[in-house]
């Protein structure tokens, strides 16, 4: 509701001609006043803390906005804040160490205006946090996520290095030939989805059935995304822990999920999985490299570097026409990978760009 308030009064003032309204008058105005009218007295029952919070997520993305109109931010173009909906079933609210919130000694979170919420913890905090964000999903499950200080955790050193080739008919192919099966975990649940979808589309709108059934079709959702996140947390960090250097494609996800193979790339996961390979190879001192997308790792053979030619995607194995080696499709793709990431990293420490004569 404050999030909603704040962007209106900001859209107003822009239609209006008027400057743009700063922070603390936007306070003024949402909060503190807002406070003293009928429509919003209710606000004074939620600590001020959640709603400041509300507030500073709403100048972010401005921020953020703004940055990437005027080419400050790089990626892909952000859009201008919009509205939330009161139909969307997700919620958070944001406690800050300002808010003071506790956790007891009993385990439960104390969280100002509204008490002790028992947790069961996933893990004990290692160290003391400086905020909480309880997140109410679709599906209806409540989490505690807290922002803590940890240092890294290096890893012995490892010898091994890697190269993945990321795909659908196999996961993921390393260099050294072993081949991760791709789980497929939405194709799985299709069944049950589709079950629960139809029983959603014979529900009135507005009826207590539909909000149960609504229910059941996010409760199932989420299985299938529980399911996949923690797939690529057990295949990621096997991997950070066995080897030194982990080298990937730097596939356009965004890309391939317009063509007619969405369903898949999305059921794939991939930018989920790399994602998660940067940030504990960071943690623990490993190396992830990135090898560009236009590399013709499937067309250059991996004994001689002869470029073959591009090959239709039936053909899922070839032989060299100059050195005769037979290549697996995709374990051959892997061995380019990781040869192109170690020069890439070569070149990146002051190595030579040019090899010897």
């Amino acid at each position: 509701m404050v999030y909603n308030d704040g962007l209106c009064v900001r859209r107003e003032a822009h239609e209006r001609g008027l400057p743009y309204v700063s922070d603390g008058e936007l306070s003024r105005r949402v909060i503190t006043e807002a406070k003293k009218t009928p429509q919003r007295v209710w606000l004074g029952e939620v600590s001020a803390v959640v709603l400041q919070q509300a507030l500073a997520d709403l100048n972010a993305a401005y921020r953020n906005f703004f940055a990437s109109l005027t080419g400050r931010r790089t990626g892909p173009k952000i859009a201008e804040p919009r509205f939330k909906s009161r139909k969307d079933a997700r919620q958070s609210i944001r406690f800050t160490r300002n808010a003071r919130f506790t956790v007891t000694a009993g385990g439960r979170l104390r969280l100002p205006k509204i008490g002790d919420v028992p947790v069961r913890w996933s893990r004990s905090l290692p160290s003391e946090p400086s905020s909480v964000t309880v997140v109410m999903d679709a599906a209806g499950r409540y989490f505690a996520s807290f922002v803590v200080e940890v240092g890294d955790e290096p890893l012995p050193e490892a010898v091994a290095e890697v190269g993945i080739d990321l795909g659908l008919t196999h996961f993921a192919v390393l260099s050294d030939g072993r081949k991760i099966a791709n789980p497929r975990w939405l194709r799985r649940a299709e069944r049950r989805l589709r079950k629960a979808q139809r029983a959603l589309a014979r529900t009135a709108k507005g009826s207590n059935n539909r909000t149960k059934a609504a229910a059941k079709v996010a409760r199932a959702h989420a299985r299938v995304a529980d399911a996949r996140r923690d797939f690529a947390h057990q295949l990621s960090t096997r991997l950070i822990r066995d080897n030194q250097a982990v080298y990937v494609e730097d596939l356009c996800v965004s890309g391939l999920a317009r063509t007619r193979l969405a369903k898949s790339v999305h059921d794939a996961g991939w930018a989920q999985f790399t994602a998660m390979l940067a940030y504990k190879a960071a943690r623990h001192g490993r190396h992830v490299g990135r090898v560009g997308r236009f590399e013709p790792t499937s067309q250059t053979c991996s004994t001689c570097k002869v470029k073959d030619g591009p090959k239709p995607l039936h053909v899922r194995a070839w032989t060299c026409p100059v050195c005769g080696t037979r290549h697996d499709r995709d374990v051959n793709a892997a061995k380019n990978i990781l040869a192109a990431g170690r020069a890439d990293r070569l070149n990146a420490c002051g190595g030579a760009v040019r090899p010897a004569a």
